[in-house]
C-alpha cells in the first residue's frame, strides 16, 4: 500500500502519525500495538525518510531537541522551534514533572496556534505551569485528589487561565477535551484510555486512574 505523503507540520507526544502498514517507526516515535498506529514520542517536526529496497515503507522519525552549552533548547537541523508565548485562552500541551497535594507542576511542550488551523508551535523554552487542585475538573472540586488524576511523565492538554506569577502559568483541565492524553503504566507500557477516569495497560491489563481527556 502506498504511504500517504502528508504529515503534520508539528507533532506532540501521543499524536497519531500514520499506520504501520504505510510507515516504519523511527527514532522519536512508537508503535501503538492495539491499533497498529505509529504515534509521536517527542514534540517536534516529523521527518519522512525513504527506504531502499527491499524495505518499501518510508521511516517516520522526530529529531530530538538538542541542548546548547548554555542549556537553552535549540533544535537539530530538521526541527522547527519557536518561542511562542502562551496567552490566556491558549491550549497547551504539557509534561507532568511533579504531583503535589494541592497542585500538579508541568512544563509546556507546545502552544496551540490562534490562526484557526488547529496546529501547535513547539516551545523553544520549557515554560513552567501548574494545574491547581480546584482547576482539575469542573464539578466536585472538593473531592479532587491530584495523585489520582496525574502521574509524573504524563502528557496533558490544558488551557491557560492566568499568567500567574513570575514563576508559573496557571492551567485548567476542567473541560471534557482537556486532561491526560498520553500516559505510561507502572510497567512502562503506553496505555490506552478506557473511560473518563481510567487508562489501561494493553499488555498487563492493569488499570490506572487519570483525569482523561475525552477518551473516545
Amino acid at each position: 500500500m502506498a504511504a500517504p505523503t502528508s504529515l503534520p507540520p508539528i507533532a506532540y507526544p501521543g499524536l497519531p502519525l500514520g499506520p504501520s502498514t504505510a510507515y516504519t517507526p523511527g527514532p522519536g516515535t512508537h508503535l501503538h500495538a492495539p491499533s497498529s498506529t505509529i504515534h509521536a514520542s517527542l514534540a517536534g517536526r516529523p521527518v519522512l525518510t525513504p527506504q531502499k529496497p527491499p524495505a518499501s515503507n518510508p521511516t517516520i522519525s522526530i529529531p530530538r531537541l538538542l541542548p546548547s552549552p548554555a542549556r537553552a533548547p535549540v533544535p537539530s537541523a530538521n526541527v522547527g522551534n519557536t518561542n511562542t508565548l502562551p496567552r490566556v485562552g491558549s491550549v497547551v500541551l504539557c509534561r507532568v514533572v511533579r504531583v503535589r497535594t494541592r497542585q500538579v507542576d508541568v512544563v509546556m511542550l507546545a502552544v496551540g496556534r490562534e490562526d484557526g488551523d488547529g496546529g501547535e508551535d513547539v516551545c523553544g523554552d520549557e515554560w513552567q505551569a501548574v494545574v491547581r487542585k480546584e482547576d482539575v475538573r469542573a464539578t466536585e472540586k472538593e473531592k479532587v485528589v491530584c495523585g489520582d488524576g496525574f502521574r509524573v511523565g504524563d502528557v496533558v492538554r490544558g488551557v491557560v487561565i492566568s499568567l500567574g506569577d513570575q514563576s508559573n502559568y496557571y492551567l485548567s483541565t476542567a473541560r471534557n477535551e482537556l486532561g491526560v492524553i498520553m500516559a505510561r503504566s507502572e510497567a512502562g507500557n503506553a496505555m490506552v484510555p478506557i473511560s473518563w477516569k481510567e487508562f489501561r495497560d494493553p499488555i498487563t491489563g492493569e488499570r490506572e486512574s487519570r483525569k482523561v481527556a475525552k477518551p473516545f
